[in-house]
């Protein structure tokens, strides 16, 4: 006589050996994935409408607000200027993320071990998040005396916190019972460390990743606005004040379009990334039939 144990078991198995359907595709994509492609692309195309509309309807000047089609043409016009400002922004953005994901990963790692080293540190880390950048920027290119580094402290000032305090919960995320069973195996901290508590902390790191990539593109501009306001070109916000001071107004709203879309192609490749480093094992990220 069967048990209802068995019973589910048997289910369960039987379960696991039916094929899975494969998801159709259209034009090399899952056909899941273009809903999620073509809904924000049709609000951004009817909000694009309906701002040129209303510009063109109401006749309002190009010095105050300018149309979507004239903005797109200053882009193209002004590309040459615009696009090495934007390099200049991007490197500062991503040598910013590169130190912010060392230095908060190695924090993290410190701080997991050791209790009294987390208590000491860990407030004046939340000491830097809370400070507005925008305060400290003209000290700091002051104190640093030149114009690449001190942008570059800013943004990491800015990017920071986000991985160093989820890797930090992830680190201290794993599982007590799997803890144990490596201690109970005569397991060293670095084994644990390595084999448990980091594959642990990936989905938490991975989460504060995408959080900071924007976090850097934002103190990369800011701190750009500070040194562009001393006189300083740099990037994109250099590029910016200088058209609002000559009042180009469409390459204003070029150049933020250009910040725009930056931050939503750190964001998009972060993702990307989290994406292909959790599918196989992560429950967050494992396609479900239901």
């Amino acid at each position: 006589m069967s048990t209802p144990q068995d019973s589910i078991a048997r289910a369960s198995a039987a379960a696991e050996a039916l094929p899975v359907p494969a998801e159709p595709r259209f034009l090399g994509l899952p056909a899941g994935i273009w809903p999620r492609i073509f809904a924000p692309l049709a609000i951004g195309v009817l909000v694009l409408a309906l701002w040129e509309f209303a510009v063109r309807w109401n006749g309002i000047p190009p010095y105050v607000l300018p149309g979507p089609l004239l903005v797109g043409q200053t882009l193209v016009a002004d590309w040459a200027t615009l696009s090495v400002s934007l390099w200049v922004t991007l490197r500062i953005t991503f040598l910013a993320l590169a130190a912010a994901v060392v230095v908060g990963v190695a924090l993290a790692v410190l701080f997991s071990q050791s209790k009294w080293l987390e208590m000491a540190l860990l407030p004046y880390a939340i000491v830097l998040q809370v400070t507005p950048v925008v305060a400290i920027a003209p000290l700091i290119i002051i104190w640093a005396d030149d114009i690449d580094l001190s942008l570059l402290i800013c943004a990491w000032i800015v990017a920071f916190f986000p991985i160093l305090s989820n890797t930090i919960l992830g680190l201290s995320a794993a599982d007590h019972n799997l803890v144990n069973l490596f201690e109970l195996y005569g397991a060293s901290r670095w084994q644990t460390l390595r084999y448990l508590r980091l594959p642990a902390a990936l989905p938490y790191f991975l989460a504060g990743l995408k959080v900071s990539g924007g976090l850097a593109l934002i103190g990369a501009v800011v701190a750009e606005f500070v040194a562009g306001t001393g006189g300083n070109a740099s990037g994109l916000a250099y590029r910016i004040l200088e058209a609002g001071y000559q009042l180009k107004i469409p390459r204003v709203f070029a150049a933020l379009a250009m910040i725009s879309l930056s931050g939503v192609a750190i964001f998009l490749a972060t993702s990307l990334i989290s994406h292909l480093l959790l599918r196989r094992w992560h429950e967050s990220a494992i396609r479900r039939e239901n």
